[in-house]
């Protein structure tokens, strides 16, 4: 059996995060729709539930829009994220997110689903958990066929490797996985809570150290509550964050922004009398004359603004200017011990942690990198890394990386120790690695040029399912009659990666 590419619903799901896009095309396109990977339950109905056998209903939770305009509103909501641990957490709140992706967002209809559903999902999940997810997205959401692909796998795909070292950056939590010969190297690999909350976090303690700021937001005479001023530092610093106003680290925290050169007074005028623009270029040299005669006090605060790399933001109705102490915004994923300084931060890095588990130390970004990388063997790492004529590399992705593009070559020259310093040395180690390269999104897939290699999970997935929706010879995926034969332990036989 064959199925209709435009029938194939592409369905990424992460710790924090739903993409969700349905049809293949010859070109492949981003996610249609996406909305965070988390549920609202009214606290009235929380409370009545009690402590007895939960009779909390899918339909009773919110989900995606639905959710943010009840807080928007401000409703009295109980908000989980049942992936926010890299497991099922609660099959029901799960099961709320994936019906709303499917016909909601999508629009499908369980009495006429003809579409194949490819899933991209976290690492690490047992098999009774990939078995409990086919059996819901059959018998609960009726699908013509599933499979489904861990994330890292998707993503080394898509950068066109079959090998690699993936930090996936995200909102919570960042994820490290090594992956050799086309495998994931499940005991490798680790994660550490610090990704972009931490890192707004850090950011908005280091804006609170600004008195300007400080008085802007919160006037001596009309001054806000410790509460509201905390929440004002936090939102300024993802506005921030979302508006591209800080530089990646690749860049360098102490480089300026180069402005184009100026012109040298040089005027063709015989273009502009055929334009008959003469009156324009009189009236623009006298205000550039003007200009130039600017009191001496004036120029020297331009050179002060751009020596310490201010800009003003509206915020709030009001305008708030920022400096370059914005752009350490990154410092946290190359220096835990930065977060020591941000009270009370430390402990909410762990307000998710699973009961009864020992706690994951806060490790930074490179360090856990290193982690992954000394738990592979010394033989696979020129692989892993993708030296010189191996087909590997570091892929930087995640939700991050939509904002602060070219952070893999930033990670690539802190693993530096991983590789042979000394080119004398080359010939005498064939087994070290010589080199790191940074893996990236090919430049010919045009809808996701722009978001930097955010998307790779989803793109990764969008190419195996075109491979493996085509022809059911390819076995790697579960059809409706399969599932009527074998029940839910099909889905182990059908994808290599559950073996």
């Amino acid at each position: 059996m064959s199925l209709r590419d435009t029938q194939v619903v592409i369905l990424e799901t992460s710790r924090d995060n739903i993409r969700i896009r349905i049809g293949l095309h010859e070109f492949l396109r981003a996610p249609s729709f996406e909305f965070r990977a988390r549920v609202g339950l009214p606290r009235t109905l929380a409370e009545q539930d009690g402590s007895g056998p939960s009779t909390i209903k899918v339909s009773d939770y919110l989900v995606g829009s639905q959710l943010n305009e009840a807080l928007a509103a401000g409703q009295d909501l109980i908000v989980s994220w049942p992936f926010i641990e890299a497991q099922i957490l609660d099959w029901t709140q799960a099961e709320a997110i994936w019906k709303y992706a499917l016909f909601t967002t999508l629009g499908l209809r369980r009495t006429q689903m003809e579409s194949p559903v490819q899933l991209s999902i976290f690492p690490g999940l047992p098999r009774s958990s990939c078995e409990s997810i086919c059996q819901m997205f059959f018998e609960r959401f009726n699908v013509a066929g599933f499979s489904i692909l861990e994330r890292p796998m998707a993503q080394i795909y898509a950068a066109n490797a079959l090998n690699g070292l993936v930090i996936d950056l995200g909102y919570h939590w960042t994820d490290i996985s090594a992956i050799y010969d086309g495998f994931l190297l499940k005991h490798a690999g680790t994660c550490t809570p610090v990704g972009i909350k931490a890192c707004l976090a850090y950011l908005a303690h280091l804006l609170k150290a600004n008195s300007s700021i400080v008085s802007t937001l919160s006037p001596p005479d009309n001054p806000l509550s410790p509460e509201a001023l905390h929440q004002a530092f936090q939102d300024l610093a993802s506005t921030l964050y979302h508006r591209g106003l800080i530089k990646p680290p690749t860049l360098g925290q102490s480089q300026l922004a180069s402005g184009e050169p100026e012109e040298e007074g040089i005027t063709d005028i015989a273009s502009i009398l055929v334009a008959g623009k003469e009156r324009a270029v009189i009236e623009a040299n006298i205000k550039k004359r003007a200009s130039q005669k600017a009191s001496a006090a004036e120029q020297a605060k331009l050179r002060e603004i751009e020596a310490l790399d201010l800009i003003t933001v509206e915020f709030n109705g009001k305008e708030v200017t920022v400096g370059k102490e914005r752009h350490r915004f990154c410092d946290p994923l190359f220096d835990s011990r930065m977060l020591k300084h941000v009270p009370g931060l430390e402990a909410k890095l762990f307000e998710h942690s699973l009961k009864g588990k020992e706690r994951i130390p806060v490790l930074s970004v490179s360090e856990a990198a290193s982690q992954v990388l000394s738990r592979t063997e010394v033989d696979q790492r020129q692989y892993i890394l993708g030296s010189p004529n191996a087909a590997g590399g570091l892929l930087a992705t995640g939700d991050m990386t939509s904002c602060m593009k070219g952070m893999g070559p930033f990670f690539a020259v802190l693993l530096g120790k991983y590789i042979v310093q000394n080119p004398e040395q080359h010939l005498m180690n064939e087994i070290q690695p010589k080199s790191i390269r940074a893996l990236k999104l090919p430049d010919f897939y045009s809808e996701y040029r722009e978001r930097g290699e955010a998307y790779a999970a989803f793109l990764g997935s969008s190419i195996v399912a075109k491979v493996t929706f085509h022809e059911s010879h390819t076995r790697s995926f579960v059809s409706k009659a399969e599932y009527g034969e074998s029940g839910p332990s099909a889905i182990i036989g059908m994808s290599s990666a559950l073996l």
